[in-house]
């Protein structure tokens, strides 16, 4: 049985903590964060360990979860793999390319299993859209959501566009051959609003849109292709197909079987952990993802700088 630990449990990485304590293929040792009472709270609510060190815990187990946060993402990684650990490290990989490239060295190195967790992967919505398109020619994504402080330590594009950015390139299967961006820091220092065009070898190019002062949720995808529109929204898991026939135009909803998509990214981990395959989403794509995020990010910093 995988023996696992989750370092951070707070929005998010409690429920990181619960999942793995409901599983029975792996056993939660312990779980970890700066806040003492936040771990003891978390640790006697799941019957295991409470630690404020996360290296008190890397003898003990054979996997862990990062969610801290991403600016502590490789100060922790790093002394997990040097260790031989499997990591599963929520998104944005790291704050810098520098840092991913030298986790995916370690990794490379230890033989570790290293996971990224852009979570949108593993929604049953976006398994039925891979299967529907065939040459996509334009790809929008819109992610909204109302003003929470809560991640904006980090520009919008890597605390929201991210996500959108990992499925337009699982989408379009190309290098990416140039980005334009526009946006905008309202409230914070950080970005709040952001556009991106993304233009890739293949000649698909794709137009994302994030913010986090919206008075409402949105989380969709549009793809385009000639005589159909494929598209899927995020929260209702709902995949619309749209044709054009001979005599107008044919929609077909479809409604995948509903799954909590953290516990399946969790499941897939622990099959890598035990299988030794390869993730759904590697090292390798969470840093791609966040290469392109952090140039949205220069190119919209560099804009309203200039008088």
């Amino acid at each position: 049985m995988t023996k696992v630990a989750v370092i951070g449990v707070g929005y998010l990485g409690q429920h990181h903590a619960r999942i793995f304590s409901e599983l029975t293929e792996c056993e939660l040792v312990a779980v970890v964060d700066v806040a003492p009472e936040r771990a003891a709270e978390i640790a006697a609510k799941h019957g295991c360990r409470a630690e404020t060190d996360f290296r008190k815990v890397i003898a003990d187990v054979d996997a862990a979860s990062i969610v801290v946060p991403t600016v502590a993402h490789f100060g922790v990684a790093i002394e997990f793999l040097r260790s031989g650990k499997d990591l599963l490290i929520e998104k944005p990989f790291t704050t810098t390319v520098s840092e991913g490239v030298a986790l995916l060295r370690e990794a490379q190195k230890s033989g570790s299993v290293l996971q990224v967790g852009h979570i949108e992967r593993f929604n049953p919505g976006v398994a039925e859209l891979l299967g529907h398109y065939k040459s996509p020619t334009l790809i929008e994504t819109q992610r909204r959501a109302p003003y929470n402080p809560r991640g904006t330590d980090v520009d919008v594009t890597l605390d929201l566009m991210i996500h959108d950015i990992d499925i337009i390139r699982t989408i379009a299967k190309s290098k990416v051959r140039s980005v334009r961006a526009a946006g905008e820091c309202v409230v914070n220092d950080t970005l709040d609003i952001a556009s991106a065009w993304i233009e890739f070898e293949s000649g698909c190019v794709a137009h994302a849109t994030a913010s986090r002062l919206s008075s409402d949720r949105m989380r969709r995808v549009r793809i385009f292709e000639r005589e159909r529109v494929i598209s899927l929204d995020f929260q209702t898991q709902h995949v619309t197909v749209k044709t054009r026939l001979e005599g107008g135009i044919h929609t077909e909803t479809i409604q995948p079987q509903p799954v909590e998509p953290l516990r399946a990214e969790l499941v897939s981990f622990l099959d890598c952990v035990r299988t030794r395959r390869q993730p759904v989403v590697t090292g390798d794509d969470g840093l791609e993802a966040l290469k392109v995020a952090l140039k949205v990010s220069e190119l919209v910093k560099g804009r309203i700088s200039t008088p």
